[in-house]
């Protein structure tokens, strides 16, 4: 799906593995309210299904154009800027913002021509850890902490809400990575980076089952936060590579001479 002039139409809503097919169609009405368009189902249980069309009223067209994937990678890998949604607090925490605050920085980024997901969880837990580590950002909806539950359809006309006025008002900071002399890195792209450097680590003996166990996702987050660029991302890879062509050179060489120690 190519960018577009109307930065709305680079933001997606992605809704994994939604249970009730009413909170789908709940979902395209609230979407449709603030003209978003783009709605992504991972793993919906339901769907499609007749009570998501009758709940999303006048807003069929949401749910007929929605793309329906197996996993949160495949549905987020073209993105460059991914925000999850979270309710609970974290053991190591990751860069949390409320809704205003983080819909901005998606619509500048949405006007610069990138591609945003907006990540909801499941209706009664949420993201997983791991699910909330493919994130960049966090948002957090700073609810009545007495009685904070907020349905899924709530939740998504929230952060809405939040882009449409951005839309209207035209109020907006300036871009960071606007004059960038790459685009960022997308989701994809910045996983096989950690896939490829967590092999790397291994490899060097850095990382061992000694080694601390939130190592690589404090490794994660570092890398997460720094917002990559496409270029950044292919030249520590081709790092990684050099390192491990090396390593195993060493190590060929080092068993080399044990059999040859053997032999003798």
């Amino acid at each position: 799906m190519t960018t577009s002039s109307n930065p709305l139409n680079n933001i997606r809503i992605v809704l994994v593995n939604t249970s009730h097919p009413g909170n789908i169609g709940a979902v395209a009405r609230a979407m449709k309210n603030m003209c978003l368009s783009q709605l992504y189902l991972v793993a919906p249980q339901k769907f499609p299904h007749d009570e998501a069309v009758w709940r999303a009223a006048s807003a069929a067209d949401v749910l007929d154009s929605a793309v329906v994937c197996e996993t949160l990678d495949e549905a987020i890998a073209d993105c460059q800027l991914v925000i999850g949604t979270s309710a609970r607090e974290r053991t190591v925490p990751w860069p949390l913002l409320d809704p205003r605050n983080c819909m901005q920085e998606a619509y500048k980024e949405a006007a610069g021509g990138h591609k945003i997901a907006v990540v909801f969880g499941r209706e009664d837990r949420g993201l997983t850890n791991e699910e909330l580590q493919r994130c960049n950002l966090h948002v957090h909806i700073p609810s009545n902490p007495e009685y904070s539950s907020l349905n899924l359809g709530m939740a998504v006309q929230v952060m809405a809400y939040e882009l449409r006025m951005f839309q209207v008002s035209g109020e907006l900071d300036g871009n960071a990575l606007a004059d960038w002399d790459q685009p960022p890195a997308n989701a994809e792209a910045l996983e096989r980076y950690l896939v490829h450097l967590e092999e790397t680590l291994a490899e060097i003996r850095f990382l061992r089952p000694e080694a601390p166990k939130k190592l690589m996702l404090r490794l994660r987050r570092l890398y997460q936060r720094t917002r990559l660029d496409e270029m950044e991302v292919n030249l520590l890879r081709g790092i990684l590579t050099s390192t491990q062509y090396w390593v195993r050179k060493a190590k060929a060489a080092e068993e080399g001479e044990e059999r040859g120690q053997q032999g003798d």
